[in-house]
């Protein structure tokens, strides 16, 4: 649920968290105050302008023709008198310190935190979304935002010393621009970027923002093109092209499957999915099976059965895939990371919290097995 910016702030200070959530909050207000107003509509970038002021939408696979004073379908783009501008550049809706095992990302950094970002809009419609407050609206339809710019941004993460900054909760190319820019910031200050997303993005665009990217999160939703369709409203094609190219672009990268049940749990199409990952990605890839929860469209369905994560982890393994895990199951024995060749526990974890941490120098500190990721 939405909240005012009032009681978010109160929320902060009530909350006693030990990520500095109340500080962050405050200093939000501060900034936002200080330079409200200040932000218009961004002109976008990747378009092409067409006859009669149409223009054309280049950032993901749909193309968005538009007439003037309409919008993309993420709802994030307008055309305005033939000119294409991004309506929530510097506004996002959501800045938050998380851990960055949320992301999640289990090879990168464990155990730091991440200043995560994220805007109103989306360019998919996931009947499953657990973010939908911010990724099925429209940004007059959000009961708060903050002024931010991206300098304002990059000033919030080296105050916080916080060392990654993550474009995630909606797709980051809904608010390509903003990201672009805090990410060529971000690179001038020695700060990492990650963002997490559903792989929507053109390739000219996506290899635009790998320049200034560390490594990404995408989620592969399912396998099957009816599934995309039916679920999402959006294609399976585009999401393995990205997949592929983040990987020939050298970034690292870490697949998630939120498994739903009787919508994506047939384990032969996970089978395949597994199949594809280690041909066209490789058996080091880190893949985590998540436990879906009755959420936005789909509250009818139940919670994901442990048995079924429990199935695909097999699955996933029987096909070669060396880094295999379980999330949203706080506690589980395969939310934490085993080294392939020795097979003891080299990052332990409880949910989010690392427990422990037996990778040195980026290696298995048990067998001297070498363990991909970016470890410092």
């Amino acid at each position: 649920m939405s909240i005012s910016r009032r009681e978010f702030l109160k929320l902060g200070y009530r909350s006693g968290l030990s990520l500095g959530l109340s500080g962050l909050i405050a200093d939000l207000i501060r900034i936002s105050n200080a330079i409200a107003g200040s932000e218009g509509p961004h002109e976008a970038m990747f378009y092409e302008k067409l006859e009669n002021n149409l223009v054309q939408c280049k950032i993901c696979f749909r193309g968005c023709v538009l007439k003037h004073g309409t919008r993309s379908f993420c709802r994030n783009r307008e055309n305005r008198g033939g000119r294409l501008y991004n309506l929530v550049y510097g506004k996002p809706s959501a800045v938050h310190i998380d851990p960055i095992e949320k992301e999640p990302q289990l090879h990168n950094l464990p155990g730091t935190d991440i200043l995560c970002f994220g805007t109103a809009g989306c360019n998919f419609r996931c009947k499953f979304c657990h973010n939908w407050h911010l990724s099925q609206r429209s940004f007059e339809e959000m009961e708060y935002f903050y002024n931010l710019t991206p300098k304002d941004a990059i000033k919030l993460a080296l105050a916080k010393k916080i060392p990654t900054l993550s474009f995630t909760y909606n797709e980051p190319a809904s608010f390509y621009e903003y990201v672009y820019d805090i990410a060529v910031l971000a690179k001038q200050k020695d700060l990492r970027i990650l963002w997490h997303s559903n792989g929507s993005m053109n390739p000219e665009p996506l290899r635009g923002l790998l320049k200034y990217t560390d490594a990404v999160t995408i989620d592969l939703k399912g396998f099957t093109q009816d599934f995309y369709r039916n679920a999402s409203s959006a294609k399976l094609e585009p999401v393995l092209r990205t997949l592929k190219i983040i990987k020939d672009e050298g970034k690292w990268l870490e697949v998630v499957n939120l498994v739903i049940p009787t919508l994506n749990d047939n384990l032969e199409y996970i089978r395949k999915m597994c199949f594809w990952i280690k041909e066209n990605l490789g058996k080091d890839v880190p893949l985590h099976f998540s436990r879906f929860f009755p959420s936005y469209r789909l509250t009818n369905l139940p919670p994901t059965p442990i048995k079924t994560l429990e199935a695909a982890y097999k699955v996933a393994k029987e096909q070669g895939l060396e880094f295999v895990t379980i999330g949203n199951v706080p506690g589980h024995k395969y939310n934490s990371t085993f080294c392939p060749r020795c097979s003891k526990v080299i990052i332990q974890r409880k949910h989010f919290r690392v427990l422990e941490n037996n990778i040195k120098d980026g290696k298995c500190k048990f067998c001297g097995n070498p363990i991909p990721g970016i470890w410092s």
